[in-house]
């Protein structure tokens, strides 16, 4: 059984790896199809790998496999090793079945790319990464393929790098990320100062045992990880300007993996942040902020990308304030389901992207339904799994969260989130009204995606509609590992809740479907005060960029100033004094002598080790 066990582990993590080396090898292959169709088959072949490892897991099982030694001295002792559990393991299979969707589609979108086998390459690392990140039973193992999946994520937003300003949003993304992971990696050396090991079995089966002081810090320095990682306020400026990268990319990290890294981390590390209360009451807080603060931006943004990548940001929300709460897994379960409606999202704004010949202003189509009837239909499937309709599998996640919510005492959390779901109702039908339905505002002829790629997409279709049904045998997986949680509210409470929530969102999705169907709203809202602040993303771009951006310049120009009056100005003097010195000195240094010219550099060092200890 170990063997087989082994072996399932091996072909899960590294036939990514393999397709990323192998699209790496064949880079100059004018054969596309080939390299696709390969690179597609490794990931979906650790995808069912993935899925064997699940079902090995089933019964309850841990599975923990050590690969090789990573660090072995005297004081620290860490090993390639892994850990399959059920929440490894949901992780897994929705990293690989993702992964596989987003493979395949991309050998219809990037088909005229030069780049191709690049790009596939590129891909191939992201999966590897993100895989290691979720199967290490440590926090250095986590760590690596956190910082893995960073890099992949800059590589791919920059993947076209010689087009205005993308170089600049990949750059943007990696460094907010940087700063923010700087915080993980001070909560990292916390942990191994403080436990002496960096394995989660160590460290969660001691944690209660420390200091409250020292755990809150440690939870608040790995919560700001989190933070950079899943783009929430104040680092959430980096996921809208990530959509200048390919739509497959923003299907499979921004949507459906790395950007749900942050929540990962809060729901595996939750023996740590049960233990700290107050930043569990934080991340509640901050998420519920985020939920209502990126729904409202999506309210009125008209780049068909940025307003689905603003409900990715308002659904991590969600996710978060569930994992505050303590409900780890229904935030590990809106998880899986957000992952397959907003990927499928994504992948349908591919299609559009592709048909509108790049241009993404959804004030600029309409009528695309009977050009494009299966993206439509499928994307109509994704939103109404977003706004969360009965049956569809986001009803089932999110009305989870705000039952949590209710439960919990936290009516004001509740409310936020209430108002979340009504925003999201608004912006996602106003999308789905703009882009497929009304006046046609085009003159060209716009094509389908490719048969295969929309049979991609369906497989993530299938998932949107059906996920929910498996609440109960999803808890029932998960809850061997995670904590138990169960909202006490009374049935007849909680159906009334279920039916004012429905009734809510059935109401503003027909209100906006009458009103932008009778092209009811007035173009004077244009000129609104709040429409401004929203359309502006409430001026925090510009914030950054007048205090942070120009305080950085100004900061450097003072820098560079002193480094020319003092540093540059000392080493000209010496030159100086060395060339006044005329011959003498010229004899000195030239004169042969070997001896001379050792004592002279001994005097030199040692001055300069005078200098360096002095100052």
């Amino acid at each position: 059984m170990l063997d087989t066990v082994f072996v399932w582990l091996l072909i899960a993590l590294f036939a990514p790896l393999a397709s990323a080396i192998f699209a790496g090898v064949f880079i100059r292959a004018k054969d596309k199809m080939f390299i696709g169709v390969v690179c597609s088959a490794l990931v979906i072949l650790s995808t069912i790998a993935s899925l064997a490892l699940m079902e090995l897991v089933s019964d309850n099982r841990l599975i923990s496999v050590s690969l090789a030694d990573f660090i072995s001295t005297g004081f620290l002792d860490v090993k390639f090793s892994f850990l399959i559990d059920s929440v490894s393991a949901v992780m897994m299979v929705v990293v690989g079945i993702v992964s596989s969707v987003v493979h395949v589609y991309s050998i219809y979108y990037m088909w005229d790319d030069e780049n191709f086998a690049k790009f596939f390459s590129f891909l191939g690392l992201f999966v590897f990464s993100m895989l290691v990140l979720v199967t290490s039973d440590n926090f250095l193992g986590l760590f690596i393929g956190w910082e893995g999946v960073g890099l992949c994520s800059w590589l791919l937003i920059g993947f076209w790098y010689d087009r205005s300003n993308y170089s600049w949003c990949a750059n943007e993304a990696f460094i907010m990320n940087r700063i923010a992971d700087l915080g993980m990696l001070l909560g990292i050396f916390l942990i191994y100062l403080n436990f002496g090991s960096l394995r989660y079995e160590v460290v969660f089966a001691n944690a209660a045992s420390l200091e409250p002081e020292i755990l809150t810090l440690i939870a608040a320095l790995l919560f700001i990880g989190a933070m950079g990682k899943s783009a929430q306020f104040p680092f959430h400026t980096w996921l809208a300007d990530a959509m200048a990268g390919p739509t497959p990319v923003s299907a499979l990290i921004h949507a459906a993996t790395m950007v749900t890294a942050g929540v990962y981390l809060v729901i595996r590390a939750n023996a740590i942040f049960a233990l700290a209360p107050e930043v569990s009451g934080f991340i509640v807080c901050l998420g519920a902020f985020v939920a209502v603060f990126a729904a409202s931006m999506a309210l009125v943004h008209n780049d068909l990308k940025k307003i689905i990548a603003y409900s990715t940001l308002s659904q991590l929300g969600y996710m978060f304030v569930a994992a505050g709460l303590g409900a780890y897994w229904i935030a590990l379960f809106h998880l899986a389901t957000h992952a397959f409606f907003k990927a499928l999202l994504f992948l349908g704004a591919g299609n559009v992207m592709h048909a509108m010949k790049d241009d993404l202003n959804i004030q600029n189509m309409g009528g695309l339904y009977k050009f494009m009837r299966p993206t439509a239909i499928l994307m109509c499937i994704g939103s109404l799994a977003l706004c969360g309709f009965y049956p569809f599998a986001g009803f089932f996640s999110k009305d989870k969260i705000l039952e949590a919510a209710w439960s919990a005492d936290a009516y004001f959390i509740w409310a936020l989130l209430f108002a979340g779901a009504a925003m999201t109702t608004f912006y996602s039908v106003r999308l789905i009204m703009l882009v497929f339905f009304g006046k046609q505002k085009f003159t060209h002829h716009p094509h389908e995606a490719k048969g295969f790629a929309l049979i991609a997409m369906g497989v993530l279709a299938v998932p949107a509609v059906i996920a929910g049904f498996f609440e109960h045998d999803f808890a029932e997986f998960v809850l061997s590992i995670l904590p138990g949680f169960k909202a006490s509210i009374p049935h007849g409470v909680e159906v009334i809740l279920i039916a004012i929530t429905l009734a809510m969102i059935s109401a503003v999705a027909i209100g906006t479907i009458w009103t932008y169907g009778k092209g009811k709203f007035s173009p004077n809202l244009k000129n609104c005060k709040f429409y401004k602040i929203l359309i502006a993303q409430y001026f925090i771009p510009q914030i950054y960029e007048r205090v942070i951006v120009r305080g950085y310049e100004r900061l450097s120009e003072i820098c560079a100033k002193c480094d020319g009056a003092i540093i540059d100005a000392s080493v000209d003097l010496v030159a100086r004094i060395a060339v006044k010195s005329g011959e003498g000195a010229d004899r000195v240094s030239n004169s042969g002598d070997l001896s001379a010219n050792l004592r002279w550099m001994v005097l030199g060092s040692f001055i300069l080790l005078i200098l360096a200890f002095a100052l």
